[in-house]
């Protein structure tokens, strides 16, 4: 087998393995809240996660394209070496901060990884789209702000709704509404997080020549979604605990409004082909709907710690991308 060949299938693996890993990695987004309400049973409740993510994942292919279009200027850009380094640069940071129970960014981390892999190589700064990479990133910001905020309408306006009730009655109804909310919290994970390493297979292939226009094919879809039900079916219970008792002490009630609030906007997300990143969503939600009861409700030096990984994602993961690049094209 020719040489690039073999590196193509190496780019399909680590992506494969990327989204194996976002998939338990990410766990946590869709059924943290169901799971530490006791709404639904950890493994049952992952099981449902896995399964959903699987159907999400093979809606559309919006953010692939997004992904594969908008972070470099043309295919001709990109070759396999670059791919590779992006890939395991993103895959070491989400070890490394799986590891430590620290909710990270998926998205930021692959976006990272591809940025200092094209920096370093011959194509350089003008490689890049700027324009592309502005909206994506301005789509990362914004997203778990708007998460905050809304987070917090939705959860004032059920104060009001449902306020002169009495908790155990209230909670007893919406622990069985948090089944329905941690679905479509899942589904709407695998819409957008599978596309993700969907776009750099398909960016693979058409730089590779197996593909003339970049349409992504069923088969990687396929591939990509049961890699990430495969990785969601494993858990993250390290991160499961930080989101779903380490923000805000979460009711069902809460844990309701933060599910239906992160979904809204991680699937309204996908509809604008626009990638997010869904544990920044989650935990914006999770903060909103804590700050609606009180705002010293909300654990805000842990929330402070997950914004320095925040922000600290894509300059680590480009710097991971760059060496990674430099050793590949020295020993591939």
């Amino acid at each position: 087998m020719p040489d690039f060949q073999l590196l193509i299938f190496l780019v399909i693996l680590l992506a494969l393995v990327f989204d194996f890993i976002n998939g338990f990695h990410d766990t946590a987004n869709a059924i943290a809240t169901s799971v530490s309400t006791r709404a639904i049973h950890p493994q049952h409740a992952i099981i449902m996660a896995a399964v959903l993510n699987f159907l999400g994942a093979m809606y559309s292919t919006g953010v692939a394209k997004t992904i594969g279009s908008d972070i470099v200027k043309s295919a001709s850009h990109v070759d396999e070496h670059i791919l590779i380094a992006a890939l395991f640069g993103s895959i070491v940071w989400n070890i490394i901060t799986w590891r430590i129970g620290l909710p990270s960014s998926s998205s930021h981390a692959l976006i990272g990884g591809l940025v200092g892999a094209v920096l370093m190589s011959t194509a350089g700064i003008d490689g890049l789209n700027f324009y592309g990479i502005g909206k994506i990133i301005l789509s990362l910001i914004l997203s778990p702000l708007v998460g905050m905020v809304l987070g917090c309408i939705i959860m004032l306006l059920l104060f009001r709704f449902f306020g002169r009730f009495r908790p155990t009655a209230i909670n007893g109804k919406f622990k069985k509404m948090q089944i329905l909310t941690a679905a479509t919290m899942a589904f709407s994970h695998g819409s957008n997080d599978a596309q993700k390493s969907m776009g750099i297979m398909t960016l693979a292939l058409l730089a590779g020549g197996y593909i003339d226009v970049f349409e992504v094919p069923t088969y990687v879809k396929v591939l990509a979604a049961t890699a990430m039900a495969c990785g969601t079916a494993v858990g993250g219970w390290r991160i499961i605990k930080t989101i779903g008792g380490k923000i805000f002490k979460l009711q069902p009630i809460s844990g309701f409004a933060a599910d239906l609030n992160s979904s809204i906007i991680i699937f309204g997300a996908t509809l604008l082909h626009l990638p997010v990143s869904t544990t920044h969503v989650v935990s914006g939600s999770i903060m909103g709907v804590g700050a609606a009861k009180r705002i010293n409700a909300v654990r805000w030096g842990v929330a402070q710690q997950m914004v320095v990984a925040w922000v600290m994602t894509i300059p680590c993961t480009a710097i991971m991308g760059a060496l990674t690049y430099q050793f590949v094209t020295l020993f591939i």
